[in-house]
């Protein structure tokens, strides 16, 4: 439970207005919680296509086709008719034929699924360093099996990973009882492994050497927040946001406070000393950059909170921060972007199993994914 009594694992519906305390009985004054309407669309784009793959996945488990009787028991009466409005709108990917009648892929679409294989395999040496990355973040080096299968989805682990992949890389993980629970174990520590993706893009811009104190042109803080320095984060203040020059030369004084990697074991630091809150937040931003699409649902975000040791007061840390994360309750459940992995709705960087996803989805004819401005393809699962 946090303070103000928001409870972070139920913020599906939560308001994201903050009241400050007030003196002399008057009004606490609110704060607005800006909203980014490029990020909230990806929530509202992302529907059809999740649906579109999911359908092309349940008809390509069943050993000929997919019954339309049996869709039922599947999807659910509800989703049924939703999903039977896709295969008459989408005769591109899905063919309805047959006494009882029944769905399948065009050769077209099948033809392409198949490449699928190969993308899962060029997806499996950057699957194995993000779980050993992620069991690094992590205070003991382990994860619960049932938290990595709530995060698998947006790592774009496959559902029998604990079958097909871990007893694979026996020198990396291993499984084992803890607690009464079954959890996921680090083998082997890499240092080589323990940069984030945050130092990997300033190293890529030349600013990872610098030293705060180095000889070098000072260089003031921007009214956009941002600031070159090697412990400053990008920051993507929301429209509308409007800081004032307290509010800039407070930013500027926590971009370029020093703190320890996210890598270093979070049980070293007093929790509340500044560096170690600000440690924090690289923790969340390297959490959600190990995903495939640079975000989480506050559900899945919240069941890392033991173990990696992630504030008491999570909702209001993401809300503080809003110039590096976002968090919108569009969808089914609230989730929590990392707003420098986007521009506008668009995700600037692609895993093959996202680009394999787009070309699948490229069927259905560019305007159902052409998302974005520079007219390249884009899909949001």
């Amino acid at each position: 439970m946090l303070r103000h009594g928001v409870p972070f694992r139920h913020s599906k519906n939560a308001s994201f207005s903050i009241r400050q305390k007030s003196s002399g009985g008057r009004r606490p004054k609110k704060k607005t919680y800006h909203r980014v309407p490029e990020l909230d669309r990806v929530m509202e784009l992302r529907k059809k296509p999740s649906m579109i793959l999911h359908l092309s996945s349940l008809i390509q488990s069943q050993p000929q086709t997919l019954f339309l009787r049996d869709l039922e028991k599947h999807v659910g009466f509800v989703r049924k008719w939703a999903f039977m409005g896709l295969m008459e709108k989408h005769p591109s990917l899905f063919r309805v034929a047959g006494t009882p009648p029944s769905v399948s892929l065009t050769a077209r679409a099948l033809r392409l699924a198949q490449e699928e294989t190969h993308a899962r395999a060029q997806m499996e040496p950057l699957l194995v360093t993000n779980l050993r990355k992620l069991l690094m973040l992590c205070v003991d080096c382990r994860v619960p099996l049932e938290t990595v299968e709530l995060l698998g989805p947006e790592l774009g682990l496959p559902s029998d990973f604990k079958d097909c992949l871990v007893p694979k890389y026996p020198q990396f993980f291993a499984v084992r009882r803890f607690r009464g629970r079954d959890s996921l174990a680090l083998e082997d520590w890499d240092s080589t492994l323990a940069l984030t993706a945050r130092e990997s893009r300033l190293a890529q811009e030349g600013v990872v050497n610098l030293k705060a104190d180095g000889n070098r042109r000072k260089v003031k803080i921007s009214r956009d927040g941002n600031y070159l320095g090697p412990f400053a984060f990008k920051m993507n203040f929301p429209a509308g946001f409007r800081p004032n020059v307290g509010y800039l030369e407070q930013l500027e004084r926590w971009q370029k406070l020093e703190f320890p990697s996210p890598y270093l074991n979070a049980r070293r630091f007093d929790a509340a000393d500044p560096k170690a809150r600000k440690r924090a937040v690289a923790v969340i931003h390297e959490l959600l950059s190990l995903t495939m699409e640079k975000r989480m649902t506050s559900l899945q975000l919240d069941a890392f909170h033991a173990e990696c040791l992630l504030p008491s007061n999570l909702l209001l840390c993401l809300i503080k921060h809003q110039g590096i994360f976002y968090l919108t309750n569009k969808g089914v459940r609230s989730t929590v972007f990392l707003k420098d992995a986007y521009l506008g709705s668009n995700l600037i960087d692609k895993c093959p199993l996202l680009q394999f996803y787009d070309k699948f989805m490229a069927l259905c004819g560019r305007g159902n994914i052409d998302l974005c401005d520079n007219n390249s393809l884009t899909m949001v699962v």
